[in-house]
């Protein structure tokens, strides 16, 4: 528990900035939404972008000028941010003791390394959480601020569960590469970039469809956010398949931390 709480106070500063980031690129974003929406031809101009340039600008697929296809066009945004916090609090709240030369003094503790992994994955599921409230709940008092239409809550509820999942996966991904690298310090790095590339993978597959078995390696394409925004749609077995996949990268993290040689 005294680490559980140890790890939650250390975090704490930096989940207030991303907290309070997340509350305005929600806000910065549905701002841009009246201008969208202005005058009734901005779907116009949109229809006549190449599909290319659409694909680019994650336009294909909704109307922008509705408050669903704008929030679902905002969306990835918002995800691609969470999941790059997910991934390096995963990989930081694992690699602090070798970088901060703390290991000695954790690895003292009449405490196995079992108590000591679950204590930090429960500390960082819990930031983890709090995050995807915070854009959870922030978009549920911004949008209806903006919107004179149709009535959007299963859809936001809808896409941060999506968005829940994202996170897991990057945040478990970021604690298994954290304990299985020789110099965890570079796991974060390592993450970010598995996630822009997954990023980079979901644009291109929505450009060249023979592609598409690429995105298996992309969590962004695990979910089709058309049936979650206009169906309130979750796929049961693409769920499940997440599941599986959290549950697999926590169980090696646990295997490799057991094994670790710590560098103190």
């Amino acid at each position: 528990m005294n680490i559980f709480l140890k790890e939650l106070k250390a975090n704490r500063k930096a989940l207030i900035i991303w907290s309070v980031c997340m509350a305005l690129l929600v806000l910065s974003g549905m701002g841009k939404f009246t201008a969208y929406a202005a005058g009734g031809t901005s779907n116009e101009v949109f229809d006549k972008l190449p599909n290319t340039m659409k694909v680019l600008l994650g336009l294909n697929g909704f109307e922008v000028t509705k408050i669903s296809g704008f929030f679902a066009f905002l969306f990835p945004y918002i995800e691609i941010t969470a999941a790059i916090h997910a991934a390096l609090l995963g990989s930081s709240i694992i690699a602090k003791e070798e970088r901060d030369k703390t290991t000695e003094f954790l690895i003292a503790k009449p405490v196995s390394r079992y108590t000591i992994i679950t204590s930090k994955l429960l500390a960082a599921l819990v930031n983890v959480i709090i995050l995807n409230l915070v854009s959870l709940l922030s978009s549920l008092v911004i949008v209806p601020t903006f919107n004179t239409g149709e009535d959007i809550t299963g859809e936001i509820l809808t896409l941060h569960l999506i968005m829940f999942l994202v996170q897991l996966i990057f945040l478990s991904l970021g604690t298994l590469l954290a304990t299985c690298l020789r110099k965890p310090k570079g796991s974060g790095a390592i993450a970010t970039d598995i996630i822009i590339i997954g990023y980079i993978i979901s644009k291109v597959t929505d450009l060249v469809d023979y592609l598409n078995i690429l995105n298996i390696f992309s969590p962004f394409k695990y979910f089709d956010l058309q049936k979650a925004v206009y169906g309130n749609e979750i796929s049961i077995p693409i769920t499940l398949l997440c599941l599986a996949m959290i549950a697999a990268f926590a169980t090696f993290t646990y295997y490799f931390y057991q094994r670790r040689d710590m560098n103190v």
